[in-house]
């Protein structure tokens, strides 16, 4: 049942305040690498793992936490989530050990992951399909404040304060949301007998298969570039995919799976959900590899890294609301081929990035890698969650989150991985790196070819749409 016009409004703030939370953590975070780097007396490639485990973990529990919404009641997972998240980020603010920081960064990604996997099927229970983009939208644009307050905000405590602050700022604000959220949700406390059955009856073969095999994959990533893990990474890469298929065809045949079989066999649905995940894959390069270029090799101090970083963000904020609008009164295929064929041409800027500090030539690709993402992402949530029925809507949102994170995790993980690979015996980036600005260029170059591999993805369902229409007609 849809809700009143009131109702909706407070929804999609209390929606909206969570992921700019979320997002304010995550988007200030990857800044902090090389200052974790030094205060934790680490390489840089290791650093990369703050943010690398809390994807993971975030990517191995989406589904399950989209399915438990769906059987449960999503508010109430929502609700919990943002409790979890904010434990996590005390936790991980007050971490003496770089190994106590990653395991905070786990609880708090558990908690990412509840939100996640649940946000999209609320907005789909409270909003119809005529105005459901533009509800999105709004969500994605709080989404882009936290992005681009982050590098603002996350610069500035690291400069004034610590990187920690970064984690401990999420706890009053949290607080604040939280109760607010409670007013409005109105999460109810399950039953221990619907909770038992739950959980008794699920498919945890599937999910421990998922499990091992995702972290196999990303630790067999992780020891690739050292010389005398090499056999054992690739073991982990291999063993960690198949597990990882060999999970999805279990769940297929299960009695309880956590994805519904009419999802996976839904090729519109299938569509939507990849070439989100190739989006997030290029963009995340960016995101990660960004810190290094300005700070440890142009020498650019954190705050001004982060005002640079902003610009992605903050047009993506001017962008999503228009692109909503234009997703629920114009096409939303089109929009979605327009915004790969923009975030092709921002990878190509940053592989020709300058060895000196020239604002206009690194500005520039920021700026069209927020206009191209913020022309696909609306559209593109609104084209997911249109071809599936409501009662679905929390594992179908969970598997489109469960694409973003995946894709960030692989862009964040092996974008590092391929970079510091080409730069062997090299700890700490300095502007006397030699090869670090051809091994940059390298990746992106990479992540264009990718971008162009997203391009046909959309460019096949648009083909699709045309067949269909002239077989009804």
């Amino acid at each position: 049942m849809m809700a009143t016009k009131h109702h909706e409004y407070q929804t999609v703030m209390v929606l909206g305040l969570i992921s700019l939370l979320t997002s304010l953590s995550g988007s200030s975070l990857t800044l902090a690498l090389p200052q974790l780097s030094r205060d934790f007396d680490i390489s840089n490639s290791t650093a990369t793992w703050a943010v690398t485990v809390g994807l993971v973990t975030s990517t191995i529990l989406l589904v399950m936490f989209g399915h438990i919404g769906d059987l449960l009641s999503k508010r109430s997972v929502f609700f919990a989530g943002g409790l979890v998240f904010v434990f996590g980020s005390l936790f991980a603010g007050i971490a003496p050990t770089f190994i106590l920081l990653l395991l905070g960064r786990v609880v708090q990604a558990v908690g990412i992951a509840m939100t996640m996997a649940n946000g999209m099927g609320i907005i789909s229970d409270n909003f119809p399909s005529a105005t459901r983009a533009e509800a999105l939208a709004i969500v994605s644009m709080f989404t882009s404040v936290g992005a681009i307050s982050g590098p603002a905000v996350g610069g500035l405590l690291i400069s004034l304060l610590s990187w920690r602050w970064i984690y401990l700022i999420n706890v009053p604000l949290g607080v604040v949301i939280l109760l607010v959220g409670w007013r409005v949700l109105k999460p109810t406390i399950p039953q221990r007998a619907t909770v038992k059955q739950i959980w008794s009856g699920a498919n945890w073969t599937g999910q421990n298969l998922f499990t091992f095999g995702i972290i196999a994959f990303f630790v067999g990533g992780a020891l690739i570039s050292q010389p005398r893990w090499q056999l054992l990474a690739w073991v982990g890469l291999i063993a960690g995919a198949a597990l990882t298929v060999a999970s999805f065809i279990q769940d297929d045949r299960s009695k309880s799976p956590w994805i519904d079989p009419q999802l996976l066999r839904n090729p519109d649905y299938m569509i939507s959900v990849a070439t989100l995940l190739i989006v997030m894959l290029v963009n995340a390069i960016s995101n990660i590899l960004l810190p290094f270029y300005l700070q440890s090799f142009l020498g650019i101090q954190p705050f001004a890294s982060g005002l640079l970083m902003m610009g992605q963000s903050a047009t993506m904020l001017l962008i999503t609301p228009i692109a909503g609008y234009l997703a629920d009164h114009w096409n939303r295929y089109w929009l979605t081929v327009l915004g790969l064929i923009i975030l092709i041409v921002s990878q190509a800027g940053y592989a020709l990035y300058p060895a000196t500090n020239n604002m206009f030539l690194i500005l520039w690709p920021i700026v069209l890698n927020g206009v191209g993402l913020g022309l696909f992402l609306s559209p593109n949530n609104a084209l997911t969650m249109d071809t599936v029925p409501q009662k679905l809507g929390g594992v179908a949102g969970s598997l489109n989150s469960f694409a973003r994170t995946l894709g960030m995790t692989f862009g964040m993980t092996f974008g590092a991985i391929l970079m510091f690979i080409q730069l062997p015996g090299v700890n700490r980036i300095t502007p006397a790196t030699t090869g670090f600005l051809s091994a940059f260029a390298n990746v992106f170059w990479g992540s264009a070819a990718l971008s162009v591999l997203g391009l046909v993805v959309v460019l096949v369902r648009v083909v699709r749409l045309r067949r269909s229409k002239s077989k009804a007609n």
